[in-house]
């Protein structure tokens, strides 16, 4: 999904696109090189942000809702008693809703549920003998914290797909944290509350940030100023470094779906491509936060030329033009230049981008070849913009190369697996010596005798 830096401004970009080169031709790399090669963004880390969050957390563990709105005063220059979203405002939220708006929210919560229910894996049961069954239950987890961010764009689409799949999943009891506007009287923006209240979610929270995420994680005991705010098993939903730096802490404490940061955008592109459409497409996730990462891997350089022209015409002419040049010149962004279609395959699972278009000959084949990215998107006609809204997939993914060993948020993010096992005695008896055997060469003889002495 694609994330602004929350409570950021764009500062002032060049008037043309720097969008650099990383020439690859002729080098045989390892994945090791090739990781280090691809764009990357520079400057702040997570271990930059580390010791910051950490405070952040510890302040909110102490101080409770008290800690809350003085970080709501901080951050986000809002005054703040308690933060859960009074009902009468979800609602009014979703009857001042433009229909339009509403109508397309619905539409994208509907296919969200087609796909949501057909990913609920079965519960099995094998039987590995007479009387030896070993069973396999996909349980919900109890309560879930979802987080949907601020910033420079509105994310009512971040509220379907973090509620659809907890839904779909049997959670029974879900919370929404968003952080709280100054222009809104210190509530999330209403298109937010109005999603949530379409989704039937009536415990929202106006948090924002690393603080939201200490807050589902630890709980708030209730005070004077309003209930508590309980303890979640599970924290979803993409957000800046803070935020992603928040999962990492408290992971442990509860599940985190992912650590979703600033958004990217690789395209995997060859001569039959479409400048323009490769241009456009770098541009819509760019348009989301100055920091974000939008790289085009090729094997034409007549593309890559042609690719660089569009995105100088496009750039000029967009609405936040200042932002994605900045974006696209930043060293997180650029054109990767490969020999061929294997090293641009090698090029895109070194990189595991968030977000993978397929703009080739047999797009749907090499789509089948790639091993690391949160999601594909295949030929001219699959757009990351589709995913972003309507595809029926969830953009909520993995970020920063994480895809390599992640998923995007899905409905088993909301589930166990609970192995059952149940033996009679006789097909205990049938493995008993085994047993004694193992335990024996791990010396750890009790284990041996808990068996025999059902023989006994």
């Amino acid at each position: 999904m694609t994330i602004s830096s929350e409570n950021s401004a764009s500062p002032a970009a060049t008037a043309t696109v720097d969008f650099r080169t990383v020439d690859l031709r002729g080098q045989s790399l390892t994945l090791a090189g090739l990781r280090a090669a691809v764009p990357r963004a520079q400057g702040q880390t997570v271990a930059d942000a580390e010791e910051k969050v950490q405070d952040i957390i510890s302040s909110v563990r102490q101080g409770g809702f008290a800690a809350l709105g003085e970080l709501a005063r901080r951050f986000d220059g809002v005054a703040q008693h308690h933060p859960l979203v009074p009902r009468k405002a979800l609602a009014s939220a979703l009857e001042e809703l433009d229909p339009s708006v509403r109508g397309a929210l619905e539409e994208s919560i509907s296919r969200a549920r087609r796909f949501a229910d057909g990913q609920r894996p079965r519960n099995i049961e094998v039987q590995l003998g007479d009387g030896a069954v070993v069973a396999q239950n996909w349980v919900p987890v109890a309560r879930v914290g979802l987080y949907v961010p601020g910033g420079l764009a509105v994310y009512p689409s971040s509220v379907i797909m973090n509620v659809v799949p907890a839904l779909a999943a049997g959670v029974r009891s879900i919370a929404l944290a968003s952080p709280p506007q100054k222009e809104f009287g210190g509530l999330p923006h209403p298109t937010i509350l109005a999603a949530a209240a379409l989704l039937g979610i009536t415990e929202v929270y106006a948090i924002g940030g690393a603080q939201a995420i200490a807050a589902f994680a630890y709980g708030i005991p209730a005070t004077e100023a309003g209930p508590a705010l309980e303890p979640v098993d599970v924290v979803t939903g993409p957000g800046n470094i803070f935020v992603a730096t928040a999962k990492r802490l408290v992971k442990g404490v509860v599940g985190i779906d992912s650590e979703a940061g600033t958004t990217e955008i690789a395209i995997l592109a060859d001569s039959t491509a479409q400048p323009r459409l490769v241009a456009a497409d770098l541009i819509s996730q760019a348009e989301h936060d100055p920091k974000a990462a939008s790289v085009l891997i090729t094997d034409s350089g007549d593309l890559a030329a042609a690719v660089r022209a569009e995105l100088d015409r496009q750039a000029a002419a967009t609405r936040h033009s200042a932002r994605v040049r900045e974006a696209l010149s930043g060293p997180q962004s650029g054109v990767v230049l490969v020999d061929n279609l294997e090293q641009g395959i090698a090029a895109c699972d070194a990189y595991a981008a968030e977000h993978l278009e397929i703009m080739t000959q047999d797009a749907a084949g090499v789509a089948a070849r790639i091993r690391n990215a949160g999601a594909i998107f295949v030929g001219d006609y699959s757009p990351v913009s589709l995913g972003d809204y309507c595809a029926g997939s969830n953009h909520v993914l993995p970020t920063s190369g994480t895809a390599a060993f992640s998923s995007g948020l899905n409905v088993t993010t909301f589930l166990r697996a609970i192995q059952v096992v149940n033996y009679s005695r006789d097909a205990l008896a049938e493995v008993s010596g085994h047993i004694v055997s193992l335990s024996g060469a791990e010396d750890l003889p009790a284990h041996g005798d808990a068996v025999t002495a059902r023989f006994s």
